[in-house]
């Protein structure tokens, strides 16, 4: 192989070598011998083959040294110029002259398509690949929504039925052992059931990667169920829960409107979780600017060191940055677990939808 090549790089020396001795015996033939033509001859037919020499390299590789990038060029300016003075002078076509203005053209006009052929070789693969790197993120992002609508509705609507499956079993008095037992499997079966969930989102989410960018558009419950959803967790867990309202109501964009409905029944659903019992408050205040939402329970607080494995927070916490917002979480100011995220008016990129709301100031 490296002979070949080696070869191929002296391929047009040797060509232009060859044609410049043929234009020295031409130019002395068609001269007529020795006289004041013959010097001028000799000179413009051996510079219309001679420069083939620079082309020195293979045909291949036009962006190596030698080639039509680098000292191509001149040469067939140098031989084009040459060869027409030549076939003046000689009253008609110097053979010689004109074969090496053929060959280097020739030459030219391969390498440029042949470079053309690599850019577009070169610019057809760099779209590919941005083309898969665009579908894979799209992938990943569908993978993360589909794992946070996965937790955010069904796990929700399963850790309810848990939990009213042990409320029954343990509020009413005299039920027969054999509807205990039978509310006892159902309360083992959500909380397999959520397990289970938990192993598959954590497939997804490893799969996705990261959050996606875009928040849902797709119609969803909003604000305006925020009392049915309290009203169910109140009377799914037996304890207190308030909604309270505060400042000038405005619409917001549903996009905004549905993370804030996911974050308030995520919390409600780890209210019921780790610290079942405790009283709930849900605030809502309007600033003009957007939306304060603050859930807050008077449980035990955090748990330290905190159960590693939960998808619940980091859903949050993708909502949230996906319309624009900031959420802490963490322990309550005078005890008990709080959530509290700010959120704007409108989400990024969305469009601005009225929502009827509540009279500032009312409690449930």
């Amino acid at each position: 192989m490296a002979c070949v090549t080696r070869i191929g790089e002296w391929r047009w020396p040797a060509a232009g070598g060859c044609l410049a001795a043929a234009a020295v015996a031409e130019a002395v033939l068609r001269a007529g011998g020795p006289g004041s033509a013959l010097p001028l001859a000799l000179v413009l037919d051996v510079s219309a083959t001679l420069p083939l020499v620079l082309l020195r390299g293979p045909a291949a590789a036009p962006g190596a040294s030698g080639g039509s990038g680098g000292h191509g060029p001149a040469a067939a300016a140098t031989i084009t110029v040459a060869a027409v003075a030549a076939s003046l002078l000689h009253r008609g076509a110097a053979l010689a002259a004109t074969a090496a203005l053929l060959a280097v053209w020739a030459v030219l006009a391969r390498r440029r398509v042949l470079r053309r052929r690599a850019a577009a070789d070169a610019a057809d693969a760099s779209r590919r690949a941005v083309e898969h790197t665009l579908l894979e993120h799209t992938a990943r992002g569908e993978r993360a929504r589909i794992a946070r609508e996965l937790h955010d509705v069904v796990a929700h609507h399963i850790s309810m039925i848990s939990v009213q499956a042990e409320t029954a079993r343990l509020a009413v008095p005299g039920m027969p052992a054999d509807g205990a037992e039978r509310l006892l499997a159902i309360g083992d079966t959500a909380r397999t059931a959520l397990t289970e969930m938990r192993r598959l989102l954590g497939v997804l989410r490893e799969d996705a990667g990261g959050p996606d960018g875009a928040p849902d558009r797709r119609p969803q419950p909003g604000l305006q169920q925020l009392l049915d959803l309290i009203d169910e967790a109140r009377d799914g867990s037996g304890a207190a829960a308030r909604l309270i309202v505060s400042g000038p109501v405005a619409a917001l964009d549903p996009g905004v409107e549905l993370t804030a409905y996911r974050i308030v029944q995520e919390a409600l659903t780890n209210a019921r979780r780790h610290a079942p019992g405790a009283a709930v408050d849900v605030e809502l205040a309007y600033t003009g600017e957007g939306l304060r939402l603050a859930v807050r329970d008077n449980g035990p607080g955090p748990a330290a060191p905190a159960v590693p494995g939960g998808h619940g927070l980091p859903g949050m916490r993708e909502r949230v940055a996906a319309v624009g917002g900031e959420l802490r979480t963490g322990a309550g100011p005078v005890g008990g677990f709080a959530v509290e995220a700010v959120l704007p008016a409108a989400s990024p990129d969305a469009h601005r939808a009225a929502v009827p709301g509540a009279p500032a100031g009312t409690a449930r």
